[in-house]
């Protein structure tokens, strides 16, 4: 609108000088737009550079004893140099863009005003149509309120394209699909029983690599589900169902006779528990961590799901008790300290069903034992399903299910599956007999 007021007044002055400053800007527009499409392209590729380089980093920080441990600081080092050096170089033609673009547009500009001067003195000498010096003096102060628009136009253009390359990248993260969707009219059990049914379950990774094939079972509330068989079987990814982080492939999973796909995610997330190989605790205090999935618990009820745990008697012997940091992702406690956390954690949250993924495979053999105990009087009213590699810790499950190549091929409880002479669950258990 500036642009345009301040054209008016001068082709009111003059409407052949004015013409001369007006004609351009069309020109100079269509420059800096075509620029920012070349600056948004040149911002697009510094952010891919920027992307690699920070990729490198967060891969190599947390394995940064790996690198010491293996020596290879060099080979680190030369890896994160070359990303740099992309950046560095993607950055510089960046800037070499904008450098050698924004001295011709205002050169052009100003180049204008050249051509003012030009038509202009001859006509203040006599020459032409009159022209006072009054007018021209106007017009020239007119003339230097007019570039300035023009200038911000350019500067714009760029910080534009540098907010759009941000927008981006944010839009590309909102934009991603979740792997899984609530129904329309999604489904809330109050509370949920604990019933869990696979009805020939098929799931395969990105629909290409089958890793689940006709997988049918019932779990009754209060029963201890052992999943046992080798790496890779698909234990895990039994639980990953069963917690809705993916959707069966073929088949269905039904929570008290429903649909898990009918249920409202969120609600039936909030009476599941999960306590995971790889145990992961929040910067913050104790406390914090073991009431993360009840933030309104007291602290008598977070020390109740601590002893349960069996790790009351840990946390009182540190400095501040429960008030105590536990550093970025728990690092100030041990590997067995860190997993009683999580166990208490998912025992203050009085989930219906109890996911135990190697639960305790970082703690020693008597803390296992009186875990074991615990776990046996929190499962009443709960479904739990528990994966171990130690066939030991799984003997007084209800029923044990063993998974090979995807498939449920054995279950029952652990002395019916020691009384099939060929049995896999058999072999499995001599063999780690055999290891220790």
């Amino acid at each position: 609108m500036m642009l345009a007021g301040l054209g008016t007044v001068l082709v009111s002055l003059d409407w052949r000088l004015g013409l001369v400053m007006i004609i351009p800007v069309p020109l100079f527009c269509w420059a800096i737009y075509r620029h920012s499409e070349a600056l948004n392209r040149a911002f697009l590729r510094v952010w891919r550079k920027w992307s690699r380089l920070t990729d490198v980093l967060s891969d190599t920080m947390p394995g940064i004893r790996v690198v010491k441990a293996f020596n290879q600081e060099a080979r680190e080092v030369a890896r994160f140099d070359g990303h740099n050096d992309d950046v560095t170089d993607e950055i510089n033609r960046l800037h070499g863009m904008w450098t050698t673009f924004w001295p011709l547009l205002m050169l052009a500009v100003h180049a204008t005003t050249l051509g003012v001067w030009v038509l202009a003195v001859p006509r203040l000498l006599g020459g032409g149509p009159a022209l006072s010096a009054g007018t021209f003096v106007s017009f020239l102060l007119y003339t230097t309120m007019f570039v300035g628009p023009i200038e911000v136009i350019g500067q714009m253009a760029r910080t534009m394209q540098r907010a759009t390359t941000s927008a981006h990248r944010v839009f590309e993260v909102l934009d991603t699909e979740p792997d899984v969707r609530d129904a329309p009219r999604p489904v809330r059990l109050e509370p949920i029983r604990g019933r869990v049914t696979f009805e020939n379950v098929t799931f395969a990774y990105d629909g290409v690599r089958q890793v689940l094939r006709g997988v049918s079972f019932d779990a009754a509330p209060g029963e201890l589900i052992g999943l046992v068989g080798p790496s890779g079987g698909g234990k895990t990814t039994i639980v990953n169902l069963i917690a809705r982080f993916y959707d069966v492939t073929g088949g269905a999973i039904c929570i008290d006779g429903v649909d898990i796909r009918r249920l409202e995610t969120g609600h039936y997330r909030r009476q599941l528990g999960m306590v995971l190989q790889d145990p992961y605790l929040f910067h913050g205090t104790v406390l914090e961590n073991i009431r993360y999935g009840l933030p309104e618990a007291t602290l008598e009820q977070a020390v109740a799901a601590a002893r349960a745990a069996n790790a009351h008697d840990f946390i009182c012997k540190l400095q501040h008790g429960y008030d105590t940091v536990v550093g970025e992702r728990g690092h100030t406690l041990s590997g067995g300290e860190r997993q009683r956390v999580s166990i208490a954690r998912a025992i203050l949250h009085d989930p219906r069903i109890l996911i135990l993924d190697e639960a305790t495979s970082s703690v020693d053999t008597e803390t296992e034992r009186e875990i074991q105990e615990a776990l046996e009087r929190l499962i009443a009213g709960r479904t739990v399903f528990a994966i171990a590699h130690r066939l030991s810790t799984l003997r007084k499950a209800s029923r044990l299910f063993v998974i090979a190549d995807g498939r449920l091929v054995e279950s029952g409880t652990h002395h019916e599956l020691l009384a099939k002479s060929q049995g896999k669950y058999r072999r499995l258990y001599e063999l780690q007999l055999q290891l220790q």
